[in-house]
């Protein structure tokens, strides 16, 4: 499945490498972790090789298609909510780890901010969003972070 330098995204984290393979004993039972390094902090985090949600491959050429075709799509209705329902969403679309849901999250906010001030929360989620879909582009397709970042702003305008 996955090998030491391959690029994975952790769901949450964003992309990271993997640096080592480990085993430990947890409750005498032997199990085997992906020792993963996160390009944007530097946060190194142990995955579970088993877990099926614990990791998954970088994004592929159609899916990017799919992400700007999303981010270009304007004509949805604005979720009008408390600000906290809305985190709460949000976060938990995130929390996915799928670049559409999180793009998707992203579109929302740049939306919402067209038409009221966003709170704290809500920008730093944005900038979080951005963050995860512009490090996994560039990783991917081996792109400049800058130009991707101002190709997704130019989808708004």
């Amino acid at each position: 499945m996955f090998e030491i330098g391959n690029y994975v995204v952790c769901p949450g984290h964003g992309v990271g490498q993997i640096t080592n393979v480990e085993t430990k004993e947890l409750a005498g039972e032997e199990k085997s972790f992906f020792i993963v390094k996160i390009i944007s902090n530097g946060m190194t985090i142990m995955v579970p090789s088993d877990n099926k949600n614990g990791l998954r491959e970088l994004i592929t050429d159609a899916d990017i298609t799919d992400v700007f075709s999303l981010l270009n799509e304007h004509d949805v209705k604005v979720d009008n909510s408390t600000w906290n329902r809305r985190h709460r969403e949000y976060l938990a679309k995130v929390k996915t780890g799928s670049l559409l849901e999180i793009a998707d999250v992203l579109r929302s906010l740049f939306l919402l901010r067209a038409s009221k001030k966003l709170s704290f929360g809500e920008r730093k989620m944005m900038d979080q969003c951005k963050e995860l879909i512009v490090k996994e582009i560039a990783i991917s397709t081996g792109g400049v972070e800058k130009e991707i970042e101002t190709k997704i702003d130019s989808c708004f305008g």
